[in-house]
C-alpha cells in the first residue's frame, strides 16, 4: 500500500474494497482526485523510443517532443489491446498510464514483442501516484505548486521527482514520487477539495476520450473510438502492430462506428461493454465507459452504427439513450465510401 492510500484513510476518504476507487467527492468547483484507478508502467532503455514507435500507434517520437500522448497498442487486425496515456519522463524512458483492470494483460502483451530491444519494462505504481486536477481553479493551483503550468494540451513540466501533464478539457495530471505527492496534498487550499474516481472519470466523458476496460479489449479498432481527433493514431510514421487494418480503414474504408456521448437513466450502473439497442438492432452498439451524473443518471461513451444512431431511438437495458454533442468534430470524409 502505497502513501496516498494511507492518507485517503487517514482523512476518511470513502474507497472501494481494492483500493481502485475514490468513492466520497468534496463537492467543490476545483477538484482534485486520487488517479488510485490507473497504474503505471515504465518502459526504460536505450531503445525505448524506437520499440515503442514500432507498437504503439501514435507518433511516439512526436509524443517525446511534446512530452506526452494518448496511445494504443492493438493486435493484428487493428483492434485494442490497451489504451493510455504516454508520458515521456527521461530521455530513455516513458510511462505509461492505464486502467488498473488492463494493466496485467496490457504489460503481458507488450513484454511479447520486448525481448529483442534493449528496453525494459516495470511497474512503478507503488513508487510513483498520480492525482487529476479539474474544474476552475486547477490551473491557479498547478501554477502555486510549480511556479508556472502547461500552456498546451499534451505538453508537461518535468520535475526531478516527475511531471505535470496538461490534457483535453483544460485539466491537469501529475505524477510524482509517491512521499512528495502526499506532502502537497496535505496542504491542498480551502478552495480545493479531494474529488471521486466518477467525478474525474465523468471529465474524461465530458472530453470525450476514451478509456478501455477489460471488457472492451479487442472490442474496437482506434477509430472507432474517435482516437485520431487526439492524435492516438499516427497515418504517417510507418509500421506498428495492426497498422495495415488501421490505416485502410483511414485511407480506404468506411467507418461505420464512431463514438458518441450520450445520457440514459437507469437504477443500475452501466457497465463498459454493455449493449446499446434499437428497434431492429439488438447491437446496435457498445458502452466504452460510464459516470453518474445526477440521481438515477449517468453519462457515457458508445461506439454505435452511425446510420442507427442517427435515425433510430436507442435503448439501453430497455431505457432510452439519449446522445449529446461532442466537444469535437468528426471529419466527414471518414463516414463515406472510397
Amino acid at each position: 500500500m502505497n502513501n496516498l492510500i494511507t492518507l485517503l484513510e487517514e482523512k476518511n476518504i470513502q474507497l472501494n474494497t481494492d483500493n481502485t476507487h475514490v468513492l466520497s467527492s468534496s463537492g467543490k468547483k476545483t477538484q482534485v482526485v486520487p488517479l488510485i484507478h490507473q497504474r503505471i508502467l515504465s518502459i526504460k532503455g536505450p531503445e525505448t523510443e524506437k520499440f515503442l514507435q514500432g507498437q504503439l500507434s501514435c507518433d511516439v517520437s512526436a509524443a517525446f517532443s511534446t512530452g506526452s500522448s494518448l496511445g494504443s497498442h492493438c493486435n493484428i487486425k487493428g483492434h485494442m489491446l490497451s489504451l493510455f496515456r504516454l508520458l515521456k519522463a527521461g530521455n530513455d524512458e516513458a510511462w505509461l498510464r492505464m486502467s488498473h483492470d488492463i494493466f496485467d494483460s496490457a504489460t503481458a502483451n507488450l513484454k511479447k514483442y520486448m525481448m529483442f530491444s534493449k528496453a525494459e519494462s516495470s511497474e512503478i505504481s507503488d513508487q510513483i501516484s498520480g492525482i487529476g486536477l479539474i474544474g476552475p481553479g486547477a490551473q491557479t493551483l498547478i501554477e502555486r505548486w510549480f511556479g508556472n503550468s502547461p500552456s498546451e494540451t499534451n505538453s508537461i513540466i518535468s520535475l526531478s521527482n516527475g511531471l505535470v501533464v496538461r490534457v483535453p478539457g483544460d485539466r491537469f495530471e501529475i505524477w510524482m514520487e509517491d512521499n512528495a505527492l502526499v506532502d502537497m496534498l496535505q496542504q491542498l487550499p480551502e478552495e480545493a477539495g479531494i474529488g471521486s474516481t466518477n467525478d474525474w472519470i465523468l471529465s474524461e466523458i465530458d472530453a470525450g476520450i476514451p478509456d478501455l476496460r477489460a471488457e472492451t479489449q479487442e472490442a474496437f479498432i482506434p477509430q472507432m473510438t474517435n482516437f485520431q481527433v487526439f492524435a492516438g493514431v499516427s497515418f504517417t510514421k510507418g509500421c506498428y502492430t495492426g497498422q495495415e487494418i488501421v490505416t485502410r480503414l483511414q485511407h480506404r474504408g468506411q467507418l461505420k462506428k464512431p463514438m458518441y456521448i450520450a445520457e440514459v437513466s437507469a437504477d443500475t450502473p452501466p457497465q463498459p461493454g454493455d449493449a446499446i439497442t434499437a428497434l431492429n438492432k439488438p447491437n446496435a452498439g457498445r458502452v466504452v465507459i460510464a459516470a453518474q451524473c445526477g440521481e438515477n443518471r449517468y453519462r457515457l461513451l458508445a461506439v454505435i452504427v452511425k446510420n442507427v444512431a442517427e435515425q433510430d431511438p436507442l435503448f439501453l437495458h430497455d431505457q432510452a439513450v439519449e446522445l449529446k454533442t461532442l466537444p469535437y468534430s468528426l471529419d466527414p470524409k471518414l463516414f463515406l465510401p472510397k
